[in-house]
């Protein structure tokens, strides 16, 4: 199971939200790139960026983070947050994104969606479907939708989706345990779906459980930044 640490992006800087609120937004760090070559010195490959300024305003906004930490790491990331258009995908892709995830523009525009998994095929593109009370929400968190996640799961499966991101927002920033039983539910009727867990890792124990249900990933944000996992735990657990 690939161990993916988050880096959230608000005006440039590293910070954490708590349940998707931006109001309750803490900044761990000013400079992302650190943050970023400290998980490459602990033996981490891969890295979840998310443009939190992006997802607000509904356009790629923070790519020159982005572009500083691919071309000053060998890390692998996917990169999110407000992806609409087709110029914001090539974007964080010319901006060096190894995968881009699509949450919102899956939901509310489909068929855009679709022609991204089309043109930059399935390893690229990964399918972020955001939980809350069984359904799926959009817009950086701040909308539920009325699409239920089994269902959804099921269709862009049946697409050709092969990673999803799957984060329950109750659980986010909450460091009380992930959605284990969630995931297990979703592997259970998906069992080949690449599915990465999101949301209230807090221990080692988290992770062990994570693994051993078959999750192909799993980013934790929190828990590192408050200490409650370290780096060379992480390093240790790879």
């Amino acid at each position: 199971m690939y161990i993916i640490p988050a880096i959230d992006i608000i005006d440039g800087k590293c910070v954490r939200l708590t349940q998707g609120d931006y109001a309750q937004k803490k900044v761990y760090n000013e400079d992302p790139l650190a943050v970023a070559k400290s998980f490459e010195d602990a033996g981490i490959e891969r890295l979840h960026l998310v443009d939190l300024d992006g997802a607000k305003a509904s356009r790629i906004i923070n790519y020159p983070v982005l572009e500083k930490i691919a071309t000053q790491t060998n890390l692998k990331i996917d990169f999110g947050g407000g992806l609409k258009s087709d110029e914001d995908v090539k974007i964080a892709f010319e901006s060096g994104a190894q995968q881009i995830t699509g949450g919102t523009i899956a939901v509310k525009n489909p068929d855009t969606f679709l022609n991204w998994l089309k043109e930059y095929g399935t390893e690229k593109i990964i399918l972020g479907a955001d939980t809350k009370n069984g359904h799926i929400a959009v817009s950086g968190w701040q909308e539920e939708s009325t699409l239920e996640l089994l269902p959804f799961l099921n269709d862009y499966s049946a697409k050709g989706i092969q990673y999803v991101i799957c984060t329950e927002i109750s659980k986010d920033g909450m460091l009380q345990g992930s959605a284990q039983s969630l995931y297990q539910q979703i592997l259970t009727e998906l069992p080949y779906l690449k599915l990465i867990a999101s949301g209230g890792v807090s221990s080692i124990e988290d992770l062990q459980a994570l693994k051993k249900m078959g999750c192909y990933g799993a980013i934790i944000g929190k828990a590192i930044y408050e200490g409650k996992i370290t780096l060379s735990e992480l390093q240790n657990f790879q």
